[in-house]
């Protein structure tokens, strides 16, 4: 058995060294623009936000809505805490140059040298960015995650709203810009770089899923009451998945705005949240539709299974698709086929709400289940020993 788990896990690793080393060479071949290394970067992030609702919906059996407004803070605080000094003032130029006077990547380059102290700067203003969204989700955590299934649901649409318009409010203004871009902030690198770190980010995420508290998250999605009986406490550890998921899409959001080049309250609505969900719930992410819609509308546990490595797959799927794939049904041209009466403004959407309808018909537990990659691997050898033994 160890030997087993050992090749799987070199397995594993060959296949995220070759993903890694693709990134390197894009980055080095293709300019920063390319349409490739765009959907790479934002694939990633999204992957990594999907990650983090699947910890809460998947594993913990918490379905909230409040994803984008989490993102948000995340991103106003790297954006905030990185802009350069020098540029602060043409960014908020009506609000005399903003309240903050400082950039971290700056003070970090101040001790640490540009190339170094640049990269801790932005790194430590993400984890700022996520530290934020982690108290805020302790705060309203308090009061709403005493309800439960659709009403949960609501709760957090509601505060990603509020925060969003919150946000946008002139008296803010030398803080957040109000309803004004935030830009000029840096960026990370290339592909490779956003790869790297949000590796990092799920390897954690994965980490504590396998962990004793992923087992207790698992134990309050299967049965609250059974989970308490067992000594679980249910209200801590609730709290506790809610706080932690926020973190992360809180860490997403920061890298979301380094993805944009520009940061504004108005660009994360709640639509933001239903991609997300999309992604965990209907493809990969390894929930049961029917369980879901029952949930939301009785009251009753909504989610059985989840799978990181669906949330992971389908991020880069939807955003190849949406961003590039499948472009050319809204400009005239797909695959060659030039039909302009046919692939015009509009008609990728409709494909992609087929694609949605047929998964949702056909792929009851979404195409992975709950299935992960070292789970795909022991599947193909088991096949394949059915298979000699038959020989």
């Amino acid at each position: 058995m160890k030997k087993n788990n050992k090749r799987e896990s070199i397995i594993i690793a060959v296949i995220l060294l070759v993903i890694l080393a693709v990134a390197f060479y894009l980055d080095a071949k293709l300019p920063s623009y390319h349409i490739a290394i765009k959907v790479i970067k934002k694939a990633a992030v999204y992957s990594l936000v999907a990650v983090s609702m699947n910890l809460l919906n998947g594993f913990t059996g918490l379905f909230s809505l409040g994803q984008a407004g989490f993102m948000l803070l995340g991103a106003y605080a790297y954006a905030v805490l990185s802009i350069p000094v020098a540029k602060r003032a043409g960014v908020y130029q009506y609000f005399d140059g903003g309240i903050v006077k400082f950039s971290l990547p700056e003070v970090f380059s101040g001790f640490l040298g540009e190339s170094v102290g640049s990269v801790v700067g932005m790194i430590v203003a993400l984890m700022i960015g996520g530290l934020i969204a982690a108290l805020v989700a302790y705060l309203i955590g308090l009061p709403v995650l005493r309800l439960k299934s659709d009403y949960l649901a609501i709760a957090t649409l509601g505060f990603a709203e509020i925060v969003r318009a919150f946000f946008q409010w002139n008296a803010l203004g030398p803080l957040t810009n109000g309803s004004n871009l935030l830009k000029s902030y840096p960026d990370l690198g290339g592909a490779s770089s956003y790869l790297i770190l949000i590796g990092i980010f799920i390897a954690t995420i994965l980490l504590l899923v396998n962990s004793t508290y992923g087992r207790a998250f698992k134990a309050i999605r299967d049965d609250e009451i059974a989970a308490e009986a067992m000594g679980i406490n249910l209200a801590h550890h609730k709290r506790l998945a809610f706080i932690i998921s926020s973190f992360f899409a809180g860490v997403g959001g920061g890298m979301l705005a380094m993805y944009m080049g520009t940061v504004q309250a108005l660009s994360f609505k709640s639509t933001m949240t239903y991609e997300i969900l999309l992604i965990v719930v209907i493809f990969f992410g390894g929930k049961k539709i029917p369980e879901l819609m029952r949930g939301m509308g009785r009251g009753v546990r909504e989610v059985k299974d989840a799978s990181i490595t669906g949330s992971v797959l389908t991020s880069f799927l939807y955003i190849a698709s949406l961003e590039w794939l499948l472009r050319g049904l809204d400009s005239g041209e797909f695959l060659g086929i030039q039909a302009p009466g046919l692939f015009k403004n509009g008609f990728r959407m409709a494909v992609v709400s087929v694609i949605i309808m047929c998964v949702v018909l056909f792929f009851r537990k979404g195409i992975m289940g709950d299935r992960e990659l070292s789970d795909l691997l022991k599947r193909k050898k088991n096949t394949s020993k059915g298979g000699a033994r038959n020989g």
